[in-house]
């Protein structure tokens, strides 16, 4: 098994916080797929204004999960961290969103991505949420790598 802890995750990802949205990397195989976790309490920092009374996470933010683990996929596979290269992972895209439930503080997200292609340095990966087996979210992601 391939798994990778937040400190091993802060090698390959530029995001930190509050924007770094991956915990743990439970498996990986490269070029193929990736599983990994995002852990929501209460004290994430978008909950006092989304919904005051009621705590929903954002969407935009469950895309965000998503894409991130994506380019943990592509960084993975390329054996690219982020301090030894200028290469950054830039998100341009998303289809066939989904929204199937409402992700609430305690939830633990379960970010499944399966990469469908690689095409003139695109990447076009699946990817879906789920939480306690049931599913959350799901759209296809798509990125490329350019150098900074």
């Amino acid at each position: 098994m391939n798994s990778k802890d937040i400190h091993e995750i802060l090698e390959y990802l530029p995001h930190r916080y509050p924007f770094l949205l991956i915990d743990r990397i439970l498996d990986y195989e490269k070029d193929v797929s990736l599983t990994a976790l995002k852990n929501v309490t209460i004290n994430e920092p978008f909950f006092p204004g989304h919904y005051p009374g009621h705590p929903v996470m954002p969407g935009v933010l469950l895309i965000e999960v998503m894409a991130q683990a994506a380019a943990l996929l592509a960084a993975l596979s390329a054996n690219v961290k982020g301090g030894d290269s200028n290469l950054v992972y830039y998100f341009v895209g998303t289809d066939k969103v989904r929204f199937k439930r409402p992700v609430q503080p305690g939830d633990q997200l379960k970010v499944d991505v399966t990469l469908d292609k690689k095409r003139r340095g695109m990447w076009f990966c699946s990817a879906v949420i789920t939480v306690d087996d049931e599913p959350c979210t799901s759209c296809t992601v798509m990125f490329t790598a350019k150098e900074v």
